[in-house]
């Protein structure tokens, strides 16, 4: 059985520790269980996995979300390697509005990170080869999709140093500031 470490903002993102079964062969844990989930943690209904692999530390992804009716919760676990991980609240009813949480997700302690649609993410590779696995509430639309600049300077995200330049796609380095958005 798994169980929630933390709630942050109010419980809309919850650090969650799966019981992870040991012995001689390797380990065993469920990601994911419907059931469980729902009962005790998390209302939302998982529609699509995505897996996201990136080769090189300092890799950013992000600071991704949809808007309406496209809006996304998140279930996000690393498979393999380390990532830095960031949630800013976008929901401008919340007195939290503008503020950002930081996790270090590896696949060494398997806790899972349960991510509200209101709320954008992104993260950076901390270890090379690093493999996640994250299960969304709804479909992906290019159409809804929306990008905060990574680096925007009102937010201040301390994102980890790393030896060599970060790596970022194009759209993601043409993300808007979170001041410009009209969310």
């Amino acid at each position: 059985m798994s169980i929630i470490i933390k709630n942050f903002f109010k419980g809309r993102v919850k650090l969650i520790k799966p019981k992870i079964y040991k012995d001689n062969r390797g380990f065993f844990f469920e990601g994911y269980n419907k059931k469980l989930f729902v009962k005790k943690f998390i209302k939302d209904i998982f529609v699509q996995d995505n897996y996201s692999y990136s080769k090189n530390i300092g890799t950013i992804r992000g600071l991704h979300f949809q808007i309406k009716p496209m809006r996304q919760s998140k279930l996000i676990y690393v498979s393999y390697g380390a990532v830095f991980d960031v949630v800013v609240d976008i929901n401008k009813k919340s007195n939290t509005y503008g503020k950002f949480q930081t996790f270090i997700l590896n696949s060494s302690d398997r806790f899972i990170l349960y991510v509200s649609d209101d709320f954008a993410h992104g993260f950076c590779s901390i270890k090379q080869n690093t493999l996640m696995h994250y299960k969304v509430s709804k479909y992906y639309s290019n159409f809804h999709e929306r990008t905060i600049i990574w680096n925007d300077p009102d937010l201040n995200i301390p994102w980890p140093k790393v030896k060599k330049k970060y790596l970022i796609s194009k759209k993601d380095s043409k993300g808007l500031l979170f001041r410009d958005f009209n969310i």
